[in-house]
């Protein structure tokens, strides 16, 4: 009998010691996990006339330039006006720099630095905007395209998306023209008119007309992440995130084939029904989570930032990874971090109620991981949906994902260093942006590319962008402003 009460208290003891060891090593490595953030000091605020700025914004968002894959002349108008505005109003600016239209309406600004050897920089925006949702409009409380300034804010589309950052850039640079700044480095500033529609004919033509003239830039940045408030579970601080790298953009245009026919006698088989238990079959086997490049990087920075259980959980991925993975799919935009998502957008079938379609036809984007690439997905469609009578094309402006920004470099630095300087109390790391910017067209010319908007968010405020009551507040607007003139005078100053 003694016997198998030693073994059970030997396995015991032996339990006991694996469960201090690895409380051990748990504890080892969120002690070893030490902070990322830069002490640096806060400067003092520079002078900001905001209500000139945000009147200044609110009158560029009654310009509706609302760009259009299928129709690109629709807001030439708009654009025009638009172009003459900031023309207008930022006299200075203009004064000091050299101004190109390139692919018809989007600018390239060039001022010139002092040095011909250092690296040129480039301050990314767009001019054009997205529409409003048809119906929605009544659901504004303020009208879209009004620019209204109520209530401590700057109301409209485009005012967060993205002329908040096109204007903010303007007003840093004008002020400084105005004190007779001049630059040691070259500055380009580049303002696309299409992005919203994949920015082919602005971006990419203003990084390829730069890349014809030997530019090389230093690096380059866009709208991108926010400073998120409350967005970060376990994290007291705001998180200013900057995007290091961005996912790939691919929609795929499925079409379901058969015969047309009357409804009094349906086959098996209609378009309809083929084309639906593909996009269900799509929906039931999404691509796989993963943690790794930006978003790894992302975890490994707010770790040390972090109180209790999620300090030890992020500092210790190689344990509880699978527990991260289970509590980041419970949401949709936190489980897009750790994705290729899957998103049904477009259905189109039939024209009359008893008549069978010979054609349905549908649209599916994806936003790609890095690692993921376009001929992956569409292999990846193929096994799932499997059926040969569904046709796959590609979309024209589909894009893979950019490689990851170095974290380490001069540029990086300074980057995270201006935002401390201005926003005191985040926390800085770098993230992996969701959505698509015209930064990834600079890939080839640049060697750094950042994607931040230096404004703060909530959960909240992430349902404004792309839908109603887009709004700029006019404090965070002039933070913008602060934030775009110290840029400049850290990387060029």
């Amino acid at each position: 009998m003694r016997r198998p009460i030693k073994i059970i208290r030997n396995i015991a003891l032996l339990a006991i010691a694996a469960i201090v060891m690895l409380a051990g090593v748990l504890g080892l490595n969120v002690a070893t996990h030490g902070s990322r953030q830069l002490q640096v000091a806060a400067v003092p605020r520079a002078a900001v006339d905001a209500q000139g700025a945000a009147r200044r914004l609110a009158e560029a968002i009654r310009f509706r330039t609302i760009s259009s894959f299928e129709n690109p002349d629709q807001d030439t108008e708009a654009l025009r006006g638009l172009q003459a505005h900031i023309a207008g109003s930022f006299p200075a600016f203009h004064a000091a720099t050299r101004r190109e239209l390139i692919g018809g309406y989007s600018l390239l600004y060039t001022w010139e630095g002092s040095d011909p050897k250092a690296k040129p920089v480039a301050l990314l925006a767009h001019q054009d905007v997205v529409p409003v949702a048809p119906g929605t409009e009544k659901d504004w409380q303020q009208p879209p395209y009004d620019g209204v300034i109520a209530d401590g804010f700057i109301w409209g589309r485009g005012s967060w998306d993205d002329k908040g950052n096109l204007y903010s850039i303007l007003e840093a640079a004008e002020a400084m023209a105005k004190e007779g700044f001049h630059p040691k480095r070259t500055i380009y500033f580049a303002f696309g008119h299409d992005e919203e529609v994949a920015g082919t004919r602005g971006a990419r033509m203003i990084a390829a007309a730069l890349a014809s003239r030997g530019v090389r830039l230093d690096f380059v940045i866009d709208e991108g992440l926010v400073i998120a408030e409350g967005l970060v579970k376990g994290l007291d601080k705001p998180a200013a995130l900057i995007g290091v790298a961005e996912k790939g953009y691919v929609t795929l245009v499925l079409t379901a084939h058969t015969a047309p026919g009357h409804s009094s006698m349906p086959p098996h088989d209609t378009a309809i029904g083929m084309m639906s238990a593909a996009l269900t079959r799509l929906e039931e086997h999404r691509l796989p989570m993963q943690v790794s490049g930006a978003v790894a990087d992302m975890f490994d920075t707010l770790a040390p930032e972090m109180a209790g259980l999620n300090r030890v959980v992020l500092s210790n991925r190689w344990l509880f990874e699978p527990l991260l993975l289970r509590e980041f799919e419970k949401n949709g935009p936190t489980e897009a971090t750790i994705r290729t998502t899957t998103a049904l957008t477009i259905f189109n079938a039939g024209d009359k109620d008893n008549v069978l379609p010979g054609n349905a036809s549908a649209s599916v984007n994806f936003r790609l991981l890095p690692g993921d690439s376009q001929a992956g997905i569409i292999d990846h469609v193929r096994r799932t949906i499997h059926d040969d009578r569904i046709s796959i094309e590609p979309f024209p402006g589909n894009a893979e994902p950019t490689p990851a920004s170095s974290t380490t470099s001069p540029s990086y630095q300074t980057l995270n260093r201006t935002i401390r300087e201005i926003f005191p109390d985040v926390v800085v790391a770098p993230g992996l942006m969701l959505a698509g910017t015209d930064s990834r067209h600079y890939a080839g010319i640049a060697d750094s590319i950042f994607r931040f908007t230096p404004v703060r968010a909530n959960a909240e405020d992430l349902k404004r962008f792309h839908g109603t009551n887009e709004r700029l507040s006019i404090e965070g607007y002039a933070d913008m402003i602060r934030f775009y003139r110290r840029l400049i005078e850290n990387s060029a100053g």
